[in-house]
């Protein structure tokens, strides 16, 4: 299993779990040591590799305990402290982490509740636990650029001096895109003012101020919607083409040829969506582990978004119900019946992801 597939394979038991969990030990169990085992790769069964209960007395402080320490050569390299699935993660619940760090031989600890979690290390001073972290990641909500360096802490791969080396440049380019949203979201005066002062010649009164911000804000998240729809749509390399909007069994037949002037009206009337790519992308990485990812293809229509083995009608692999209220995933069984399955967000997709494989490998045996 790739690395992705483990984390999104995490993500969907804790979408499908994490409300009849209501302790820290429960989350533990059912979600930090399956990140510790199946994401990081230490077996949480060996005391030579991870330790539940770590106690390290620390001044008066005597017989407290963190959750887990993780060892690697015989030392102690990763502190994980845990809190309550839900519970937010502030710097108060990491007391026992500053107190560990100085005295321990690790240089990474992370403070988590099972799905949110933090990594700090101690960039501003040499054996002194930062205050803010260098990494952070919802296993719900996971940004690309988080996974390569997530993955340089499993335990194949694990190089502090790599991680240490990349977390000063990983702590500040994550606050800077936090304070961006922040700004993006609701920008400040000087925010707002910066701009203004820029595109508008006269004074900037309050009543200029107050209609910028509100210009302010509709331009970035314009500014941002054509940016992430220009890379989706490079990604797709042109590929995006209309269907029949027929059953996936009828495809097979050679569709009535229409005009060109027919064909372009067609093609004006289909809207491909952000969240219809994103869906895309999704279906991509899940069956990309069994099939070349150059062979999946997309092709919108003007009812679905459809998803193909190598551009071929008569290899459905998924259908994007997205253009009404109740969004559905289409899915097909080895005779090309589909079904649907009503979804609320992208990440449900991640539920089906063993019959979207399934249909795929059905198409390489054939």
């Amino acid at each position: 299993m790739e690395f992705e597939e483990k984390l999104a394979s995490l993500a969907a038991k804790i979408r499908q779990q994490k409300a009849a969990i209501q302790t820290e030990e429960a989350t533990k169990n059912a979600f930090v040591m399956p990140f510790i085992q199946n994401v990081l790769g230490y077996d949480v069964f060996d005391p030579l590799e991870v330790v539940p209960e770590f106690v390290c007395d620390v001044g008066t402080k005597k017989g407290e305990k963190i959750d887990y320490a993780i060892l690697k050569d015989g030392q102690i390299q990763i502190l994980i402290e845990s809190k309550k699935i839900g519970e937010p993660l502030n710097i108060n619940h990491a007391s026992q982490l500053f107190r560990y760090f100085h005295v321990t031989t690790a240089r990474i600890s992370i403070l988590t509740n099972g799905q949110a979690y933090r990594f700090f290390t101690d960039l501003d001073a040499p054996n002194k636990m930062d205050e803010k972290p260098f990494l952070e990641f919802d296993l719900l909500d996971i940004d690309d650029h988080v996974v390569p360096e997530l993955q340089k802490l499993t335990k194949s791969a694990f190089d502090v001096e790599s991680i240490i080396s990349a977390a000063g440049e990983l702590k500040y380019v994550g606050q800077i895109k936090r304070e961006l949203a922040a700004q993006f979201n609701q920008p400040d005066d000087d925010f707002v003012r910066y701009f203004a002062s820029r595109v508008y010649e006269g004074a900037i009164t309050q009543k200029v101020r107050e209609q910028f911000t509100l210009l302010t804000r509709k331009a970035t998240v314009q500014f941002l919607g054509d940016q992430i729809n220009e890379r989706l749509k490079s990604a797709m390399t042109g590929n995006v083409k209309p269907v029949l909007p027929s059953q996936a069994a009828q495809e097979a037949q050679q569709p009535t040829p229409k005009s060109r002037d027919e064909d372009e009206a067609e093609k004006t009337k289909i809207d491909t969506t952000v969240e219809e790519i994103e869906g895309f992308n999704i279906i991509k990485a899940i069956v990309r582990s069994d099939v070349d990812v150059k062979r999946i293809a997309a092709r919108d229509t003007q009812s679905y978004f459809g998803v193909l083995l190598d551009d071929n009608n008569r290899k459905p692999l998924a259908r994007l119900h997205f253009n009404r209220q109740q969004k559905y995933l289409g899915t097909f069984d080895a005779d090309k019946n589909e079904t649907r399955h009503p979804i609320d967000s992208l990440d449900d997709i991640f539920a089906h992801a063993e019959v979207l494989r399934a249909t795929a490998m059905g198409y390489l045996e054939n």
